[in-house]
């Protein structure tokens, strides 16, 4: 057994600095331990006390009878790792530090930390500042909550890992009130030593675990996370995140547009998206998920059939599943005909969705034989019955019915409880009937359990052949330098000629058939167009004048006057796009959306994580494009020719492994806009960034 495993499951625990009063902090352990039925040993640890709660007490780690498997310390950040280190030198498997006053607290509080964990040594330390953890599937809870007050908890397949301690308690009582059973909670917090990472990690191991949710502050070890979240999807385990810090302004002033269309919580998306983590959007997701995904049934479509007593609770379902991109068609006729030989005669409507029939005095038969209609339906993926005010008085009735119909089929079959009955969804929850009392829960719940089953382990990327790349200097390249480097990786850019005097222009102009785009060159002014440094449309006998009044212009705005210029080829009758990458933390991103000049306004866009060393795969770069809001542009909306989508998936492909064999060389790198044109013709680089270390 390991030492997480010890710590999840001990034979016997050290409380350290226990209180004979069940009332203070230092008094609850004990006092949790007894009440919820812990087997093992327990060794209080106090030089003033003889005894706590019947148990005898110890005057210091050195006087333990046995080696504890974890202590628990509950003394001031100025002593904690004094205990830390005895029971380390006992031979302790972990240790669990109550203690605030830490890195949270400054540069003092990151120098105590730094004490705990060298005298740690090799002992696994959990926090500090963390309210401890809990374990419900043996009854042992090793915490001061105060929600432990409570005296039953009902013990489930859900676990949970959150790196604050308030919020362990809140989901642990929130979890109890609503019948859904939790298996373990662990709050990590300043995570010292072990962190998320180590407990995905056990839990996608745990049999008692199906579905693992998290409550994140930050990802602290990346590459760790990466691998235990990998582990749980392999496993089958769902991995659920509730991620704060949304509302963080994420982008730092940035040379590209991908800095500011990207920032910290977009990689968040990114990482998550990549490892199967489904992201939940507000902090009631993050058990209406959960507990939807704990039941391992499978939802294989987004067709689901709402049935119901009362025509408005139905209405209000089906309205959010609209909304949510669920479908709710009419049963098929033999699924009809079914519901109506059921309702002997009555006016219930049964041609339509929500299903209509009348539960008069609660029938159960009628109930069962509704339910076993729909799950048995080749109209259907899912089920949702609204649970009306009838059920008050006969809960049990109901909740029977639908629980003898579950085995029928594994198709998902959960509850909307219309009227205020938390004692009603609680009943149904436990019967393995995901209850939820507000309509958008449903919808939650059901795209939790559709992602799920969407997600699929992405393709590994081939290394392409290492392309050249000594020559390059350092800092902001020019436009010209970038389409250079960009041609080296088989990206397509646009035809072009650096010039630095009028009649060079004029000649280039000419070569490329009359209208053509200027441009200013320089390293220093990435965006040209802010300062007039960009003229579209330009013929071979404006552009020597056009070039004097960009120079000037610019040298109005920017402070500095252009001596090199761009001459391109004008590029039309294509679809602007942007693609960029963005490091931080996290690792590394590619960016794809709409681009040109509003990029940054209509912030239509999507990323992915890329491994540390290969660009992305084809099959990667092409579900990129059609996750676009935009992407029925490329995809012949309202009669446009259809895109060349091939090029653009070669071309994501392509400056990603640009981006794979550059590696911390490149700080920025960025097309906007890249036109995709017309299929068979192919995609066109038409300006870029990119900023070398």
């Amino acid at each position: 057994m390991n030492a997480i495993a010890r710590l999840l499951q001990p034979r016997s625990v050290a409380v350290i600095g226990a209180s004979a009063d069940a009332q203070k902090t230092a008094g609850r352990p004990v006092a949790y331990l007894r009440k919820h039925g812990f087997r093992g040993e327990i060794f209080p640890v106090n030089p003033r006390v003889d005894s706590i709660d019947g148990l005898r007490c110890y005057a210091d780690i050195a006087s333990l009878p046995s080696v504890p498997d974890v202590g628990i310390v509950l003394l001031g950040a100025e002593r904690a790792h004094l205990a830390v280190r005895d029971l380390a030198a006992r031979g302790t498997a972990a240790a669990i530090v109550l203690a605030s006053g830490y890195t949270e607290t400054g540069e003092e509080g990151a120098r105590r930390q730094a004490q705990l964990m060298e005298a740690a040594g090799p002992m696994r330390l959990l926090g500090p500042n963390t309210i401890g953890l809990v374990n419900l599937t043996d009854n042992i809870v090793l915490s001061a909550s105060g929600a432990l007050e409570m005296d039953h908890f009902p013990q489930g397949a859900v676990g949970v890992v959150s790196q604050s301690g308030g919020i362990l308690g809140a989901l642990l009582s929130r979890a109890a009130a609503r019948g859904i059973g939790l298996s373990k909670l662990i709050s990590t917090s300043n995570e010292v030593d072990l962190d998320l990472a180590d407990f995905i990690d056990h839990l996608a191991d745990d049999e008692a675990t199906r579905v693992i949710a998290l409550y994140v502050e930050s990802v602290r070890h990346p590459e760790r996370f990466r691998q235990a979240a990998l582990k749980a999807a392999r496993a089958g385990k769902p991995v659920v995140a509730f991620k704060i810090g949304r509302s963080e302004a994420g982008a730092q002033a940035a040379v590209s547009h991908t800095g500011a269309l990207a920032g910290a919580d977009r990689m968040y998306d990114a990482l998550f998206k990549e490892v199967g983590v489904i992201r939940a959007q507000s902090f009631s997701d993050l058990l209406d998920m959960p507990v939807a995904l704990s039941t391992g049934r499978v939802l294989r479509g987004k067709r689901v059939a709402v049935l119901t007593s009362t025509g408005g609770a139905g209405t209000l379902v089906s309205d959010s599943l609209g909304v949510t991109g669920f479908e709710t068609p009419a049963p098929d006729e033999a699924t009809a005909q079914r519901l109506r030989d059921l309702q002997n005669g009555s006016h219930a409507a049964l041609d339509r969705n929500p299903i209509d029939v009348t539960l008069a005095g609660l029938q159960p038969d009628l109930l069962r034989g509704a339910i076993k209609a729909l799950l048995e339906s080749p109209s259907y993926d899912a089920l949702t019955i609204i649970v009306g005010s009838s059920s008050l008085a006969m809960p049990e009735l109901m909740a029977g019915a639908i629980q003898d119909c579950l085995p029928l089929s594994d198709k998902p079959v959960i509850a909307f409880v219309s009227p205020h009955a938390p004692d009603v969804a609680a009943l149904l929850t436990q019967r393995g009937v995901p209850a939820f009392t507000s309509a958008e829960s449903c919808s939650v719940a059901l795209a939790g359990m559709l992602h799920a089953r969407q997600w699929r382990e992405p393709v590994a990327a081939l290394a392409g052949a290492p392309v050249s790349v000594q020559d390059l200097g350092i800092g902001s390249l020019d436009e010209a330098e970038c389409k250079r480097l960009f041609t080296r990786f088989d990206v397509p850019c646009t035809a072009e000629t650096v010039v630095t005097t009028a009649a060079q222009a004029e000649q280039a102009a000419k070569a490329m058939g009359g209208r053509v785009v200027l441009k200013m060159l320089s390293r220093e002014i990435t965006h040209k167009s802010d300062v007039g440094g960009v003229a579209v449309g330009v013929n071979a006998e404006q552009i020597g004048a056009r070039m004097a009044a960009m120079a000037d212009e610019v040298h109005r705005k920017a402070g500095v006057r252009p001596d090199r210029f761009l001459v391109q080829e004008m590029v039309s009758g294509g679809t602007e796009l942007i693609l960029g990458m963005h490091r931080d933390v996290l690792g590394t991103a590619i960016l794809l959306g709409m681009g040109g000049i509003t990029a940054e306004l209509l912030k239509d866009t999507t990323m992915r994580m890329m491994s540390p060393d290969a660009g992305l795969s084809p099959a990667v770069a092409e579900e990129m494009v059609r996750e676009l809001k935009t992407w029925p542009l490329l995809d012949g909306y309202r009669g446009r020719p259809k895109a060349d989508v091939d090029a653009l998936v070669a071309t994501i492909v392509a400056f990603s492994r640009m981006v794979a064999q550059l590696g911390d060389r490149v700080l920025e790198a960025e097309i906007n806009p890249v036109f995709v044109l017309p299929q068979g013709r192919g995609v066109k680089a038409a300006d870029g960034v990119v900023v070398l270390a």
